[in-house]
């Protein structure tokens, strides 16, 4: 009995920690293959000199292009107005840096690293008193200087809080404390199989995803139930500029774009000659009743909610639409 309990023991020891090196590969392989979509440094835009070298970057351009066909086809011209704001954002505003893992960690410190590897070589080689002792003082003076930039860190953290507290500045105030409270956490992608495996490879991880998302608005033809009116549809007057000035400033901030890689603020800060091409766009498809291709489409997103981040069950998906799609839909209800 005790024999097969401990071969029980090994091998449910050895299926836990193969399970786990193939998290820990897969998770790295991640790491190193995985393409971030680049996004625009909206911070700039608060800033007067960052915000006029947007609103010139856009001028300018729309300027060039002064017979810019709006009345013909909508997705060449949506096309057209998302790659001069994708361009002049790029050269004025620039990309948004990701945030390291440990800021406090400068050249200094790396300096500082490198020694402690070179002196533990070298103790390694001839591991005599002066030597050890080298390694010894080394390691002391790393560990002091990580600990006192930690602690410079935390301390302009903390400040920028109070800042951030004083000035009623509530969104960077509830994001540096989330950042406090839950610290680095390491993003995986890997997901649970309909058999309970682990995936690993990114496309049977899609695949999974996909096949989920399937059954999820599966419902039978008798529970779903439609009624036809036939109502005489009112003459509703093109969007004057006004209305649609209205309705862009109803666009919120801090949301996710979609592939077009616009958001609301771009828009807002384009000044009047990119509100007159979106309009002039608008009135298009008013008439023609036709979106852009690109304003049809969404990316899913899953979002966790609670449990085990691997099973499909315990998330729930937004969907990413592209900012300009609500315009039509924001202006009849400036209507009179």
């Amino acid at each position: 009995m005790s024999d097969y309990s401990g071969q029980q023991i090994v091998i449910l020891t050895t299926t836990w920690w193969w399970q786990r090196l193939r998290e820990r590969l897969a998770v790295s392989k991640q790491t190193t293959n995985r393409v971030l979509m680049e996004r625009f440094n909206l911070k700039k835009l608060n800033e007067v000199a960052a915000k006029e070298q947007y609103h010139v970057e856009i001028s300018n351009r729309f300027a060039a292009l002064e017979n810019l066909d709006t009345e013909g086809a909508v997705n060449k011209t949506w096309e057209t107005i998302r790659e001069n704001i994708k361009m002049s954002a790029k050269e004025s505003l620039g990309y948004y840096k990701p945030k390291k893992h440990k800021p406090w960690f400068n050249e200094g410190c790396s300096k500082l690293l490198d020694q402690r590897k070179q002196a533990k070589l070298q103790w390694l080689q001839d591991p005599s008193k002066l030597n050890g002792d080298n390694l010894k003082n080394i390691r002391c003076e790393t560990s002091r200087n990580f600990r006192n930039k930690k602690r410079e860190y935390l301390k302009d953290k903390i400040d920028e809080l109070a800042m951030n507290s004083k000035n009623k500045n509530i969104r960077d105030l509830y994001r540096g404390i989330n950042d406090f409270k839950t610290g680095y956490q390491l993003s995986s992608n890997l997901v649970k199989g309909e058999n309970g495996d682990l995936l690993a490879d990114s496309h049977n991880i899609l695949n999974r995803w996909r096949n989920y998302s399937l059954l999820l608005n599966v419902h039978r033809v008798n529970a779903v139930s439609q009624t036809e009116i036939h109502t005489a549809e009112l003459l509703i007057p093109d969007p004057s500029p006004f209305e649609f000035e209205s309705a862009i400033a109803k666009l919120k901030w801090y949301k996710s774009p979609d592939t077009d890689q616009i958001p609301a603020e771009l828009i807002q800060a384009g000044g009047e000659i990119l509100c007159s091409k979106i309009h002039n766009l608008i009135t298009s498809i008013w008439h023609k009743e036709n979106l852009p291709n690109q304003w049809k489409e969404s990316i899913i997103v899953p979002v966790h909610k609670r449990g085990d981040k691997t099973d499909c069950s315990n998330y729930r998906g937004i969907s990413l639409l592209s900012t300009s799609f609500p315009l039509p839909i924001l202006i009849p209800s400036n209507s009179p």
